[in-house]
């Protein structure tokens, strides 16, 4: 059956685009979804690939050719054998020393609703390389964690079409992997590609630029040597060539031809740079994580009605009962140590149950009632703030709750929460008494409606009976949201998480 190749639908941006490489020629068999001739605009280059399995039959747009939005590019047979019996015979022996070689698709995770597309942070492994199965290869970073992505299988990394600092979507294809296959066997097509690429370098701009690049390199008096791609595989663009023009227009007068230097190592990679005024300075991307928490704690300080209550605990009693009885738990439950956080999610689970509005969130124009306790603990890591949540604390205890959090602390540090332990929430503490912080005013997490700060612990001389005695304070700080809490409820939710720590029994017994 014969189809229509077209070309893709362009956005409303994007008048038109040219045919920049065919990879098939009439008569030459394909394979489904392989990659057969590129479409170049004056933002991307979009690939075009093969319907189904068959035979390119006609080509209608040659390379140069500008196409439209889902002009035909090509007429293809599909179902049909190829009509080249010397390429077939050529390429036989190659497909039978590779019969036992599998060609899969490495792709990015499937993202939740909630996160639009990542970036590939890091590629641990380069095209070539062999890979274990299960071997992590590339980082991918979304807007709250960084995901793992894994070999398949015992194999070779093939194709990268994905680099780092690109973004890509749920499932997208981030490169081609050869199942089985070894090294040695990948070094020819290396080999080849390496070849290809310096041919390139010496003056062949067709493999490094598309027509329409080309045509601005002659205008603009420039070679490819002298202008970095941006696109795919390293491909040059016309953004690229405009790019190049405006930085040789910029640029200083060359200085006269200095004597070369001795030939020595080379140095190394420069990690500043001089500002303005001669100073040292360094500039760093900001990464989509820290980008996303700065974003989303300026919207919660835009959005909501953000008030603060303080108050002061004695953590006497609580110190007194983890001094007594620490050595104990941790022999009963498995070296899990017991720390202050576990009391504190206990308190805040019990006097959630007590005032309801602190446990709902905020909907649009709904206030959502919720009926259980998922308790967020905020965990401080070298990629940024994140929150990983408890669920139903309701029912956990003090030993499930300290090894839940020393869980989420190593995976925070690893790398290696998912998306799964960051979401949902009904209400969030923070501790940045750890860090040494006495008091502070955190920011509401939304669409939570309070979050709980926690500080540090200070012997402070207080007046107990008529009596001053030096007691271990600590200050507490409750942001709410006033659209959702009233200034009573929040300041009796305070005083209720107060009297349950400043005698722990109450938090056994309920009362």
């Amino acid at each position: 059956m014969s189809i229509e190749i077209k070309a893709p639908t362009f956005p409303e941006s994007v008048a038109d685009g040219t045919v920049a490489t065919w990879y098939k020629q009439p008569g030459e068999s394909c394979a489904r979804d392989e990659h057969i001739v590129d479409i170049e605009t004056d933002k991307v280059v979009l690939e075009v690939v093969a319907p189904a399995d068959g035979v390119l039959k006609e080509i209608l747009k040659a390379e140069g050719d500008i196409v439209l939005s889902d002009e035909v590019l090509a007429i293809f047979e599909s179902g049909a054998a190829s009509a080249a019996p010397a390429q077939a015979e050529k390429a036989a022996p190659a497909a039978a020393a590779s019969s036992s070689k599998e060609t899969v698709q490495i792709k990015a995770p499937t993202f939740p609703e909630s996160v639009a597309d990542g970036t590939v942070a890091t590629w641990y492994k380069k095209a070539g390389e062999a890979c274990s199965r299960d071997e992590h290869i590339v980082d991918i970073e979304t807007d709250k964690v960084v995901l793992e992505v894994v070999a398949p299988a015992d194999g070779v990394i093939g194709d990268i079409l994905k680099n780092e600092g690109d973004t890509v979507l749920s499932d997208e294809v981030l490169a081609n992997f050869l199942v089985g296959a070894s090294a040695t066997e990948a070094a020819p097509a290396n080999t080849a590609s390496s070849t290809s690429s310096a041919s390139a370098a010496d003056g062949d701009e067709d493999g490094v630029a598309g027509p329409a690049a080309r045509k601005a390199l002659s205008e603009a008096g420039l070679t490819a040597s002298q202008v970095k791609g941006t696109g795919k595989g390293g491909r040059i663009t016309k953004e690229d060539v405009d790019a190049a023009v405006k930085a040789k227009a910029s640029a200083p007068a060359a200085p006269a031809k200095a004597a070369p230097a001795p030939a020595s190592k080379p140095a190394a990679a420069p990690v500043a740079a001089l500002g303005a005024d001669g100073r040292i300075e360094k500039r760093v991307p900001m990464t989509r994580l820290r980008a996303t928490i700065a974003k989303r704690l300026v919207e919660a300080q835009q959005t909501a009605a953000m008030l603060t209550t303080y108050n002061e605990v004695n953590m006497a009693p609580v110190m007194e009962l983890r001094a007594k009885y620490k050595d104990l738990f941790a022999k009963t439950h498995n070296g899990t140590k017991l720390g202050f956080m576990s009391f504190f999610v206990k308190a805040a689970t019990e006097a959630l149950k007590r005032f309801p509005a602190v446990n709902a969130s905020i909907d649009g124009n709904d206030m959502v009632y919720h009926g259980y306790q998922d308790i967020g603990v905020a965990v401080s890591t070298d990629r940024g703030l994140m929150v990983p949540v408890l669920r139903n604390t309701e029912a956990m205890g003090l030993a499930d709750i300290e090894s839940t959090i020393m869980d989420f602390a190593l995976r925070g540090r690893d790398g290696k929460l998912g998306m799964n332990d960051m979401q949902g929430g009904t209400f969030t503490i923070t501790n940045g008494g750890t860090f040494g912080s006495l008091m502070s005013t955190p920011i509401i997490n939304p669409p939570q409606t309070a979050i709980l700060g926690m500080h540090k612990i200070q012997d402070r001389p207080m007046a107990v009976n008529g009596q001053v005695v030096i007691q271990p304070m600590m200050y507490l700080a409750l942001s709410y949201d006033h659209r959702m809490i009233d200034g009573k409820e929040a300041v009796q939710f305070l005083v209720t998480i107060k009297e349950l720590l400043e005698d722990p029994a109450r938090l056994l017994l309920e009362i």
